[in-house]
C-alpha cells in the first residue's frame, strides 16, 4: 500500500499595518509560484479592496489551516482576521492596532502549536501601536514575550552577509548600559546555534564588533571592550565557539574580514544595519533567532506613502519567504 504523500509546509504571512504596503506586498507575493501551502492572515475585505485599487485580480479563498492547499499563482488563501475599522491606504488609524497585534498572536500561536512551519511578517507601524496605549518596541520583542523567549537575537541577512545585534530597539545613549558580558555570551550561543540549525553551517565563525571607535583603542576611547566585550568573547571561546574580536566597526566589513566569518555581531542597531542595508536593501531579510519557531521579515518599514500606489517593491518579502522555506528544509 502506497503511503500518502507528506503535505508541503504550511507557511503563514501576516499582512502587517493595514494602511501601509503590507497588503500590497501580500498581493504581489500571491502572484508567484511557491512550493508550500502559503496562507495570509488578514481581513479578506481589506485585501480585496487593495487588489481592486492596484488593478490585480487574484482568486481569493477564505481558508483555515486545515483546508489550505498547495499554493497556486494568482491565488490568495486567507485566514480571516477582521479589521476594527475600514482602512484607507496611507491613513493610519490607531483603532486598528489591536488587529495588527492579533495577526501576530494568531500566527505565533499556530507556530507554537506546530500548525505553521514558519511565519513571515510584513511591516508594522510601531508608533501607531504605541499611541494606541500598547507599549510596543517591535516584532522581535513582542514575539519573544508571546513565546516566553528570554533572549531573542535579531539577525539580518543579505545574500552571504549576516549581521546580528547585541541590542535592538534602544536609544543610542542607553546602549553602553545595556551591554552585559553574560548577555553577549548568550547572544553568541544563540547566534552560533541558529546558524547551525537554520542555515546548516556546521561550525559557524563569528566576528564581534567593538562599541567604541577603534574598538576602544586599548581603553583610551572607552573601556567597554576591556570590561565587557572581551571577557564575553573569552567565555564563548572557552565553550568551544569560533569567535574573534572585538574588531573596529569601520574595518570589520571589508572583504578581507568578511571572507573569514559567517556572521558579524554588532553592538547596536545603527552600527551594523546601515552596512547590511547598503549591501542588500530590498532583498535583505530579518530573522529572529532564539524563538521556538522560524520567523522571518522584511528589512523595511510600512512605507505609508506607497500604499495603494503600485510602486511598493515586494523583493524583501519574497526573500523572506524564500529564507523561511530554506530554514524549514534545514
Amino acid at each position: 500500500m502506497t503511503a500518502a504523500p507528506h503535505p508541503s509546509p504550511l507557511v503563514v504571512v501576516t499582512s502587517g499595518e493595514p494602511a501601509g504596503v503590507g497588503p500590497d506586498l501580500c498581493l504581489a507575493l500571491a502572484e508567484r509560484d511557491w512550493p508550500c501551502r502559503l496562507v495570509f492572515l488578514a481581513d479578506p475585505t481589506l485585501l480585496a479592496e487593495r487588489a481592486q485599487q492596484l488593478r490585480l485580480h487574484p482568486t481569493l479563498r477564505v481558508v483555515s489551516a486545515e483546508t489550505a492547499r498547495d499554493h497556486q499563482p494568482h491565488q490568495l488563501q486567507v485566514i480571516p482576521i477582521p479589521l476594527n475599522r475600514p482602512c484607507i491606504a496611507g491613513r493610519l488609524d490607531a483603532h486598528n492596532s489591536s488587529y495588527v497585534l492579533e495577526l501576530l498572536k494568531v500566527s505565533a500561536a499556530g507556530c507554537l502549536a506546530g500548525t505553521f512551519a514558519a511565519m513571515v511578517t510584513a511591516p508594522v507601524q510601531k508608533s501607531v501601536i504605541s499611541e494606541s496605549g500598547v507599549p510596543f518596541s517591535g516584532h522581535t520583542e513582542f514575539l519573544a514575550a508571546l513565546s516566553g523567549t528570554p533572549h531573542p537575537v535579531m539577525l539580518l541577512v543579505a545574500d552571504t552577509l549576516r549581521v546580528a545585534l547585541a541590542t535592538t530597539h534602544v536609544p543610542l545613549h542607553a546602549v553602553p548600559a545595556a551591554l552585559r558580558a553574560t548577555d553577549l555570551v548568550n547572544t553568541l550561543r544563540i547566534l552560533s546555534a541558529g546558524l547551525r540549525t537554520r542555515f546548516g553551517i556546521q561550525s559557524p565563525r563569528l566576528a564581534v564588533l567593538g562599541l567604541n571607535p577603534h574598538a576602544g583603542e586599548s581603553g583610551h576611547l572607552g573601556r567597554e571592550e576591556i570590561d565587557i566585550i572581551t571577557p564575553a568573547i573569552w567565555q564563548a571561546q572557552a565553550e568551544g565557539l569560533r569567535v574573534h574580536g572585538p574588531l573596529p566597526a569601520d574595518t570589520a566589513f571589508t572583504p578581507h574580514h568578511l571572507k573569514e566569518v559567517d556572521a558579524v555581531l554588532a553592538m547596536y542597531h545603527d552600527q551594523g544595519l546601515p552596512v547590511l542595508k547598503y549591501a542588500g536593501f530590498g532583498r535583505a531579510v530579518n530573522i529572529t533567532l532564539g524563538l521556538p519557531f522560524i520567523r522571518t521579515s522584511v528589512d523595511h518599514g510600512t512605507a505609508i506613502d506607497l500604499a495603494g500606489t503600485g510602486r511598493a517593491d515586494p523583493s524583501s518579502l519574497i526573500a523572506a519567504v524564500e529564507l523561511a522555506l530554506r530554514c524549514v528544509r534545514a
